[in-house]
């Protein structure tokens, strides 16, 4: 486990600040081609690349992106890093996870953050279709958590896949990270933004598939994690209630399994997730490095002091993975 050098802005020395302020900086915009996939079961997803026509080359770096909740290639985290991609001469992809790409999708499950087997034929079938290139999966937050899951469930055999992986922010315990927002500043702005759209889509689905026999009036009144993920995720995705897929999602108990070089990157101060619960180097294989910041905020990691940027992340991010070895 290693304390990396971080420094924000001096105006954005607040961990709430560091969240927020990417949202209203200029991130940059890459050009993205979108691409559909059919999944296994008849649903769909849809991928935005960048330098898509390179990735058939040989040697190709290709980036796969897994975004957080509710996230999208509109991210400002997800625009730093396609973009970087995309001027360094790489191919990129951001996969949308079911929902996220502005359409609802047409089964009844969405995602969720021990969404593992989605991930598997994803990066399957891209190594699949672009054998001469070389995978580099990254995850930001609850795509962070589910591909972890996924490096640990695979083992050694996810090394046959992908090079290198990173986490950005993961929450390694949800429980943990769903009772930091349930409550105070954290439950009023940021638990109430991410309920703005789960409790649409929520209700879209009961609407869509009244045979699942779930209350419309639970989704409406969800207040925080616990409500969303009785009411909403455990009943579509086969989980008994909310504490089954905490405990069964969480990424912290597939650390010791990996056995791809793997980052994780986490800030000490992330409001959504408490120092306390993040695993410790005897937690996690010897081929996991830790990386924890005294600062960052939750995907937040501001650069610059008069012009502030979003290109801190994506340079250390490409850094690791332009390292020989582990």
């Amino acid at each position: 486990m290693t304390h990396h050098h971080y420094t924000p802005p001096w105006w954005a020395r607040n961990a709430h600040i560091q969240t927020i302020a990417p949202t209203f900086l200029r991130a940059p915009q890459p050009i993205y081609m979108r691409e559909r996939w059919d999944t296994p079961d008849n649903d769909f997803i849809d991928l935005d690349w960048v330098n898509h026509d390179k990735a058939s080359h040989q040697n190709q770096r290709l980036v796969v992106l897994f975004h957080g909740l509710e996230g999208s290639s509109q991210s400002p985290y997800a625009r730093a890093l396609m973009h970087a991609c995309a001027h360094n001469g790489d191919s990129g992809v951001v996969v949308h996870w079911r929902s996220c790409s502005g359409e609802l999708n047409r089964q009844p499950i969405f995602y969720h953050s021990g969404f593992s087997q989605e991930i598997d034929w994803i990066l399957r079938r891209l190594a699949k279709e672009y054998p001469n290139s070389q995978l580099y999966a990254t995850g930001v937050s609850l795509g962070g958590n589910a591909l972890l899951k996924w490096l640990g469930e695979q083992g050694h055999s996810a090394s046959a896949i992908v090079q290198k992986a990173a986490a950005i922010c993961p929450p390694h315990d949800l429980k943990a990270g769903s009772i930091a927002l349930a409550s105070g500043f954290n439950q009023r702005v940021y638990m109430r933004h991410f309920l703005s759209t789960l409790k649409i889509k929520g209700l879209a689905k009961v609407a869509a598939y009244p045979e699942l026999g779930i209350s419309a009036e639970k989704i409406k009144t969800s207040r925080n994690f616990f409500d969303v993920d009785n009411f909403i995720t455990a009943p579509l995705h086969g989980f008994k209630d909310a504490e089954d897929y905490w405990q069964r999602s969480s990424c912290k108990q597939f650390l010791p399994h990996i056995a791809v070089p793997t980052l994780i990157i986490n800030a000490l101060n992330d409001p959504f997730i408490p120092a306390t619960c993040l695993a410790r180097a005897h937690e996690v294989s010897h081929h996991v490095q830790l990386h924890y910041l005294e600062q960052g905020g939750h995907v937040g990691f501001i650069h610059g002091q008069t012009h502030p940027r979003l290109n801190w992340l994506p340079q250390h991010l490409l850094s690791f993975f332009n390292q020989n070895g582990e």
